[in-house]
């Protein structure tokens, strides 16, 4: 499992013009509102979710 899944829409407009930043690993570049952002997978909950 080496690939991860890309952002689908920018986190901070909504759309979906998104390229993988050149500069740094693992940040994405949107084209519609230029800002630059990283998705970190934090970690997991230490007791399952209560639905």
């Amino acid at each position: 499992m080496s690939e991860r899944q890309a952002p689908m829409y920018c986190p901070y407009c909504g759309d979906e013009d998104l390229r993988p930043n050149e500069a740094s690993h693992g940040a994405w570049e949107c084209h519609s509102c230029a800002r630059v952002f990283s998705i970190k997978f934090v970690g997991l909950l230490s007791k399952g979710v209560n639905r």
